[in-house]
């Protein structure tokens, strides 16, 4: 008994930070909040030298020729991108309605429609990259909601509130594992859409190249599609301007051939897009540990 108050007592302390970040500002304009939690996080990643050590050690692998104190910059923009995206999804149904915000792109958009109206199922991937959440508000605005697959975080105050966020933006959840897998497939069959994150190590996974070097990397969205016929896409949430604008992008169907070439092609799509955008990419995932 004892040991679970202290668990419950440390999971507390550790999440009132960030609770504190969240509702602090509360009061003033939805942008003006989510620069706040952006300009915290930025914060963090130039005063916390944890963060920026983990962070130029990521860099430093795909950018060996960039100046530390340019890399140093780098994550501090990163810092900044990922907070105004951790707010955005603590009130994703506030973050839902502001489809002013998003300019949408890509021929991916019609495929998805036209398997909806047909009543089939689709798989659209994508990475911890720009705001990935407003892929699921565009396709609300056009009549469509998809679901997501998240992993289960181990604090559950903060599994708690980012599930609630997460499902103000589509149903259903799924959770990593058997059972979520199971749900995931009847949700296919029955033509629904799922959106998954496809940039995180798989343990179980292949070692397919990522930014230049070999990562763990799952293949079952590619399986998936395979073995449902339903088409993959690749869709991107790339922040522009000041942040507060988001270029939604539904690129063209991955070809259906196989599972690693599909994979593979994503993993090069979405380095493309990094590449492009290095800042908006959330570099601290352990990409490539144990590759």
């Amino acid at each position: 008994m004892i040991s679970a108050r202290l668990k419950s007592l440390f999971e507390h302390v550790r999440y009132l930070p960030l609770w504190s970040a969240l509702t602090i500002s509360r009061g003033r304009s939805f942008d003006a909040r989510s620069k706040s939690l952006g300009t915290t996080l930025e914060a963090v990643m130039r005063w916390f030298p944890p963060a920026a050590r983990a962070f130029d050690r990521e860099a430093r692998r795909v950018f060996p020729d960039m100046p530390r104190n340019a890399r140093a910059k780098l994550g501090q923009s990163m810092g900044h991108h990922m907070g105004r995206t951790l707010f955005e999804l603590y009130h994703d149904a506030e973050f839902q309605t502001l489809t002013h915000k998003f300019n949408v792109s890509g021929p991916g958009l019609e495929v998805l429609k036209q398997a909806h109206a047909a009543g089939k199922g689709a798989i659209i991937v994508s990475g911890h990259f720009g705001q990935w959440e407003a892929i699921r508000a565009v396709l609300k605005t056009h009549g469509m909601e998809s679901g997501a697959i998240i992993r289960t975080h181990k604090n559950r105050h903060y599994a708690r509130r980012i599930r609630a966020g997460i499902e103000a933006g589509g149903r259903p959840i799924l959770s990593t594992g058997r059972s979520g897998t199971m749900a995931l497939v009847r949700h296919l069959k029955g033509g629904g859409i799922i959106s998954i994150l496809l940039d995180e190590k798989y343990p179980e996974g292949v070692r397919l190249p990522f930014l230049g070097h070999d990562a763990l990397t799952s293949l079952s969205a590619a399986q998936l599609a395979l073995k449902y016929d339903v088409p993959m896409i690749p869709a991107y949430g790339i922040r522009t301007e000041d942040g507060s604008m988001v270029d939604v992008i539904f690129e063209a169907p991955i070809t259906p051939t196989d599972s690693l070439t599909m994979t593979r092609a994503f993993n090069d799509s979405l380095s493309a897009r990094i590449r492009a955008h290095p800042d908006q990419w959330y570099w601290l995932l352990k990409r490539w540990d144990g590759a």
